[in-house]
């Protein structure tokens, strides 16, 4: 499929961008300097999963490099598209560039508390994350509504893993960080969920194939390429009582509230969905 001939328009992505900034002021942005205590941080008051959780956080939300590039090649901002498609993605981009200043935010802040808490010296800490930094990212779709409906789960899935870990932790800098990172994924959340609505309207039944897809082989980022992901994420769910599945109620909820008239292929649409939720 051409990607660009499946974009909605571009007042309809304007409008979400919009949205997003209007809710998302630059006063009540947070930085790693300042925003903790961290002389106060304490990895000894951590369990071990605790502490394995955070090396496994700060190594997926590190690799922001790769999940900005997926945007910038899959959306470009150059001469290569036509110029609808340009001022579509152009803005686009103003999303992006703020989403990825807040999660670059995200992986400074997991760093300096793993390097504050003593849970690792920052020399080997940088090390260790190039090793997975220079991992390839990429998503393999030619439908934009996928890229969205792919946030959409991860950016959910992802708050939700922090709120879930913060309610055991019994370390106050740490919850104090999880619960930044998490209202920063909701606001992420809400982005996606508003685009993934327009193409919902805009398109109807079109929307329906690419998302399925994104469900039915879905991984979260790092899946496919992390050594040892999957033992090592089985291990942090249990921490946390976490199944990334959760997230996909909220897709249905999506669908619920933006389509008043469901097709029959948006119903079956949901009942795909709802089958995948492993927590049904």
């Amino acid at each position: 499929m051409n990607m660009e001939s499946a974009l909605i328009p571009v007042d309809e992505v304007a409008a979400a961008v919009d949205g997003f900034l209007a809710a998302s002021p630059a006063a009540r942005a947070w930085d790693v300097e300042t925003a903790f205590d961290w002389s106060l941080a304490d990895a000894g008051r951590l369990t071990d999963g605790q502490r394995s959780a955070v090396q496994f956080v700060t190594l997926i939300e590190d690799h922001l490099p790769g999940y900005f590039d997926v945007y910038h090649r899959h959306f470009p901002v150059d001469d290569t598209v036509d110029r609808a498609t340009f001022m579509h993605n152009r803005e686009l981009y103003h999303f992006t560039v703020r989403w990825a200043l807040e999660e670059d935010t995200h992986a400074r802040a997991l760093t300096r508390y793993q390097q504050a808490s003593g849970i690792a010296e920052r020399d080997s800490l940088r090390a260790e994350l190039a090793i997975e930094g220079q991992q390839p990212f990429d998503l393999p779709y030619d439908h934009p509504v996928q890229f969205f409906a792919y946030a959409l789960v991860q950016e959910k899935a992802t708050q939700m893993y922090y709120q879930h870990l913060r309610e055991v932790v019994d370390e106050p800098v740490l919850a104090a960080v999880l619960g930044r990172l998490s209202r920063d994924e909701a606001r992420h959340f809400s982005f996606m969920a508003d685009v993934v609505g327009r193409y919902l309207r805009v398109q109807g039944d079109a929307t329906v194939e690419p998302i399925r897809d994104v469900i039915a082989n879905f991984r979260m980022p790092l899946a496919d390429t992390m050594r040892g992901y999957w033992r090592w994420a089985l291990k942090i769910a249990d921490v946390a009582s976490y199944d990334h599945t959760e997230a996909y109620e909220h897709l249905v909820k999506v669908i619920d509230r933006t389509v008043d008239a469901r097709s029959d292929r948006l119903d079956e649409l949901v009942r795909f969905i709802g089958e995948c939720n492993t927590l049904t």
